[in-house]
């Protein structure tokens, strides 16, 4: 590509994000931006990773509030030609334009490029670099050859149910929970957000705008970067495994309903899914390693926005929205607060299940089992029941039953469990 070509990319596309940034309702994320700002207080490469569409880009502008930086985002068509040989041309363009000083970089999906890393790794010496990307698999794969040891990596999650709050200009104090009808108007907002998700242009566009991003995901970070030759079945599989939120799904299953005869297919196009950030992958907890790889996983959405839009035309179940709802927080949680956890789900030999099980370090610190309501009397003995044996058998006693509204504490054989509502967990009220 020619340096005057590279110039009018760069120039059309700060003058498009500075027009978005402008009309754009931004809100302080809940992450830890002092500590991230410290990665970048020498040169560096800092990794935001995340789904298509989260808020990656702006969090990497916000980052740089009132520095001076060049900026380029290589999902775009004008960039289908650029070749490794290109980056010193692009270097001389952002010089020439913004001066020989300049020392804040973004780069968005610049692994899009093969080689990538290589000038990464180079510029990384004299300069501190911002890298955003949708796809876990070809940053890893090439992080860890040239860039081992050089970058700090963080995930980025959705909205979570406050930075929603946040964005619509909602105020809830801790005093609101005692207020029955601020718990209703809360709710109100919950149930919105439960139907919405945490993509922000749904909230601008509608929320068609999440089968969109959807679309787009699987169309640009999985069918074309990896040759799918299979595509229809992949689609399928994608859609199948969305609509399974919440419940366990096994490789050979998935290849009998698919009739797809090798089973390193069907693993490979759900790494493929997964790395995309569409769906989590949740092992079952077992202390040996052998029974944790081969037992059933389960399976959650990123987003609450696309299992509404994809999922519920398959089988609207609410107690699986709950648990979803709680899923995505607890892994919103490790991910911001840079929390140093692990989770599970736990199952005995007579299928009682426990939904979440929290280990940090090698110890089992919190089970939470989710429920929608506690008012049926089975539903009840069964979900404590299990909970009840999970701790028995993990050596736990911190117990917690997320529920929708119920509330309060149980004693069972013993043990004391905690029944919180979903808006307190959200909110991180109990």
């Amino acid at each position: 590509m020619t340096i005057n070509q590279l110039k009018k990319i760069i120039i059309d596309q700060k003058e498009e994000l500075e027009k978005s940034l402008k009309n754009e309702n931004i809100i302080e994320r809940e992450i830890d931006i002092s500590k991230i700002k410290k990665y970048l207080s020498s040169p560096n490469i800092l990794i935001i990773k995340g789904v298509r569409r989260c808020g990656k880009s702006t969090l990497a502008v916000s980052l740089l509030k009132n520095k001076k930086y060049g900026f380029l985002n290589f999902d775009d068509n004008a960039l289908a030609g650029f070749k490794i040989d290109d980056f010193d041309i692009l270097l001389q363009a952002f010089y020439e334009l913004f001066g020989s000083d300049l020392e804040y970089f973004i780069f968005d999906e610049i692994q899009n490029i093969k080689g990538w890393e290589l000038f990464a790794a180079k510029l990384r010496r004299t300069k501190k670099i911002v890298i955003t990307g949708s796809n876990a698999y070809l940053l890893s794969r090439e992080l860890s050859t040239h860039l081992t040891g050089r970058y700090i990596s963080i995930m980025l999650m959705p909205f979570s149910f406050k930075e929603y709050l946040d964005y619509h200009h909602i105020k809830i104090n801790k005093n609101d929970i005692y207020s029955s009808a601020k718990i209703a108007e809360i709710n109100k907002h919950l149930n919105d957000y439960m139907y919405k998700g945490g993509l922000p242009e749904v909230y601008k566009f509608g929320t068609e705008m999440a089968m969109n991003i959807y679309d787009d995901i699987l169309t640009k970070d999985i069918l074309q970067r990896h040759n799918i030759r299979y595509k229809k079945a992949l689609k399928e599989i994608s859609n199948y495994l969305i609509s399974l939120f919440g419940n366990e799904f096994s490789y050979n299953k998935l290849v009998k309903v698919f009739e797809i005869k090798n089973v390193h297919t069907i693993k490979n196009y759900i790494d493929y899914i997964s790395d995309s950030y569409i769906i989590n992958v949740l092992q079952r907890f077992s202390y040996k390693l052998k029974q944790q790889h081969i037992a059933p996983k389960k399976v959650y959405s990123i987003d609450l926005g696309i299992i509404s839009e994809l999922a519920f035309q398959f089988s609207p179940n609410r107690g699986n929205i709950l648990e979803n709802t709680v899923y995505l927080e607890l892994m919103r949680r490790i991910h911001h607060k840079n929390e140093k956890k692990e989770i599970y789900y736990w199952q005995d030999a007579y299928h009682r299940e426990v939904d979440f099980v929290v280990k940090k370090g090698v110890k089992i610190i919190q089970l939470i089992q989710v429920a929608y309501g506690l008012d049926n009397y089975n539903t009840k003995n069964r979900e404590t029941k299990s909970l009840i044996k999970g701790s028995d058998s993990l050596k736990c006693n911190d117990l917690t039953i997320i529920t929708r509204n119920d509330e309060g504490e149980e004693i069972k054989n013993g043990k004391k469990i905690k029944i919180i509502p979903l808006y307190k967990f959200l909110l991180d009220f109990s």
